[in-house]
């Protein structure tokens, strides 16, 4: 697989105890979601390992985790810092009408007269809803990704139309 096939999902924060534990802070919606993912990738620069999850538990907003191989506190240190990837096939199909952010990102906007906004480069969870944070000739929008001002997301030509001004 290639990069564009792995989405970073958290990162290695540290060794946990003396038996190849690890802390990790998961970046995804539920701490707990990780740990549904039998095979983690984790990156740091051009170094990558491909590691099978022996076991793993919630402690507060982290995760405790230990890998198949990893069986003491010098090996687990080694991986402090590394970005963690799952494998974005391995992911449950989103519901109708949801998306999981790795998807959005790289889609180009246009507005309901066709004027390209630009693409997405990010989003932003506000409590209230996720916000589209958009780059492109007519600089950085902010656009609410509510059905109110997003008319339609088109997965297969990777475009999303709003109905937002190139002004707004």
């Amino acid at each position: 697989m290639d990069a564009q096939n792995w989405v970073a999902m958290g990162y290695v924060k540290g060794a946990f105890g003396i038996k190849g534990w690890l802390k990790v802070k998961a970046d995804t919606e539920y701490t707990d979601s990780l740990l549904d993912y039998p095979e983690w990738r984790l990156r740091r620069d051009r170094d990558v390992r491909t590691l099978a999850l022996e076991s793993g538990k919630v402690a507060g907003d982290e995760l405790q985790v230990k890998f198949v191989g990893i069986d003491d506190r010098d090996a687990a240190a080694l991986l402090r810092g590394y970005t963690v990837e799952i494998a974005r096939a391995d992911f449950a199909p989103a519901a109708e009408d949801e998306y999981y952010w790795a998807d959005l990102v790289g889609m180009t906007v246009q507005n309901r007269e066709g004027a390209d906004l630009g693409k997405v480069v990010n989003l932003m969870d506000t409590g209230a809803h996720d916000v589209l944070v958009i780059e492109g000739g007519f600089g950085q929008k902010l656009i609410p990704f509510v059905s109110h001002y997003i008319d339609e997301v088109d997965g297969a030509n990777r475009v999303i139309t709003a109905d937002w001004g190139v002004d707004y």
